[in-house]
């Protein structure tokens, strides 16, 4: 599958910038760890780019909605399985197996946690970011409350990841698609 046919479907049912710029950002991140771990960059970026397409039109029946759309373009099993994963325990009974899985589930709420932190420094980027500031929002349980923290706890225990680590990893991984997530949001938001 190629990345155009992602993107317009991603379009079809996704509208709002928060929803598009997360896709992106998961996109980067899933790419990023690919890279890292030897796996197939452009898969895995598929599939965080499309984790969500179904929540933004159907939010009560994300992850159960998301199989239908993605036979639009034809996704293979093993997408559909790792797209509907990432809600294991949530709104999903698919669980995570394989280590992309794993890391999808680990880094999702994870990566609006470190955007939320992000906004919140005068630099409005991840790019200064340590994990010791992450870590200070993190026990905020007020801060972004919608940003689940047993989660992403979950998500480390999967993958065997002191959490720190796991941190470190996703901060790096966003940090590093951060222009291009900017740039490319402009193209889409525009179109």
């Amino acid at each position: 599958m190629n990345r155009e046919t992602a993107i317009n479907l991603l379009k079809k049912y996704n509208k709002d910038e928060f929803h598009l710029r997360h896709a992106l950002t998961v996109e980067q991140v899933m790419r990023y760890f690919a890279k890292e771990n030897g796996y197939d960059e452009n898969f895995w970026g598929i599939v965080g780019l499309l984790h969500d397409v179904d929540y933004e039109k159907y939010p009560e029946e994300h992850c159960k909605k998301a199989p239908e759309l993605l036979k639009e373009i034809d996704a293979s099993n093993e997408m559909v399985h790792a797209i509907c994963s990432h809600g294991y325990g949530i709104c999903s009974d698919v669980k995570p197996e394989h280590e992309m899985e794993k890391i999808l589930f680990a880094t999702d709420e994870l990566t609006g946690l470190i955007w939320a932190a992000a906004k919140m420094r005068p630099s409005q980027s991840t790019k200064d970011m340590e994990v010791s500031s992450l870590k200070k929002k993190f026990k905020d349980k007020k801060f972004a409350a919608g940003c689940s923290r047993d989660v992403i706890i979950k998500g480390s225990e999967q993958l065997g990841w002191k959490l720190n680590d796991l941190f470190d990893k996703t901060i790096l991984a966003m940090r590093n698609g951060e222009d291009k997530i900017e740039e490319e949001l402009k193209n889409i938001v525009e179109e």
